[in-house]
């Protein structure tokens, strides 16, 4: 982490990454795997990724880059990552020599996420980057460019829409089996114990703070259960431990959409929620836990069970982003970066009207 925030905080980052040569390039071969390489080894990429990158049938780990030394050898012996494949953050731009690796995955703090995406696009690598995609929308609009310009393919890690249970409710939101949607409720969060007022999950320098890496969740399961967008949102905020919390602790937001649709959603790192209730004019539906790494399951008015899906949800994930890599199908991105910025776009607003005392602010 130390090594992330010095570099965060060297003048000239951002311009220095979207300064570098662009190529114009795209994977010019075909291959039955794509090559991978994780950003970042803390906890998500060493207890969920690096695992299910082992039972993923169209990528492979292939390549790490930390700027913590001594986990190399460990991950090294572990998953037998060459020498060669072994990246830090100050020479990650050299990347582009090595046609071992087709794709760079984020998983840094999300202030992180721009200037690393910018370095791995323009080595010509795609790019998966983790949700949220970035903190403003100005930097998902510089992210989305620089991946056009090298002609590489950038995919937000929006796991929950891979996942076979959720994708039945969204495929819901066309044969509407209970009638129009009316109104949505949607929470997520988890009990956050940090005590070092300097994490990066609950610093606002570093992208932390409830409604980013939690709040997203319950945004985005409105915008894909409705499959519309936001017109207006309100918004407050609380944070009963200001000591350790220089983030949101706890952002509570409704939100309206077309048709008189409207959400109620809650986020916090005080509580464990996580539920999705969908009410519509004939009955209801609901997934509990709905953003679960595994035993997502659902339910509706008319006795309708949806059971867990027993596979792994990142390699499903990481398998249909490296399948429009393999393929070439850009339009067939489950989560384009679009998508990614659209949430951005509404978290803005939820963070300007609850610096304004909960006021309505119209999208």
């Amino acid at each position: 982490m130390g090594n992330r925030r010095s570099f965060l905080k060297k003048s000239g980052l951002f311009v220095a990454a979207s300064s570098l040569p662009i190529s114009v390039f795209s994977i010019p071969r075909k291959k039955q795997k794509l090559g991978v390489a994780l950003v970042g080894l803390g906890y998500y990429s060493t207890d969920l990724l690096a695992p299910a990158l082992q039972l993923t049938e169209h990528c492979e780990l292939k390549g790490i880059v930390t700027g913590s030394p001594e986990k190399v050898p460990v991950w090294q012996r572990k998953y037998g990552i060459e020498d060669h494949n072994v990246y830090n953050y100050e020479n990650m731009h050299t990347i582009a020599d090595n046609d071992e690796i087709d794709v760079v995955y984020i998983v840094l703090p999300n202030k992180l996420h721009l200037p690393y995406t910018l370095i791995a696009a323009n080595a010509g690598k795609h790019v998966w980057c983790e949700k949220p995609m970035a903190t403003t929308v100005a930097e998902c609009e510089q992210m989305i460019t620089v991946c056009r310009k090298n002609k590489v393919q950038l995919t937000i890690g929006y796991r929950m829409q891979h996942e076979p249970v959720t994708q039945t409710v969204i495929g819901w939101r066309e044969s509407k089996p209970y009638g129009t949607i009316k109104n949505i409720y949607a929470e997520a969060g988890f009990v956050n114990r940090a005590n070092d007022p300097k994490h990066w999950k609950v610093n606002t320098e570093l992208g932390g703070g409830a409604m980013f890496d939690m709040g997203v969740y319950p945004l985005n399961a409105t915008r894909y259960v409705t499959g519309l967008e936001p017109i207006a949102v309100s918004a407050t905020q609380e944070n009963t431990r200001s000591h350790i919390f220089d983030a949101d602790e706890t952002t509570f937001f409704n939100l309206e959409f077309p048709n008189g649709i409207t959400a109620e959603c809650k986020t916090t790192f005080a509580q464990s929620i996580n539920t999705l209730k969908v009410d519509c004019e004939k009955g209801w539906y609901a997934l509990s836990p709905f953003q679960a790494y595994s035993g997502v399951r659902g339910e509706a008015s008319d006795g309708r069970i949806l059971q867990p899906f027993k596979g792994n949800e990142q390699a499903t994930q990481m398998d249909d982003d490296a399948l429009a890599i393999l393929n070439n199908t850009e339009d067939k991105i489950v989560v384009p970066g679009m998508e990614g910025l659209k949430d951005i776009r509404v978290v803005e607003a939820i963070f300007a009207s609850a610096a304004d005392g909960g006021k309505r602010i119209t999208l």
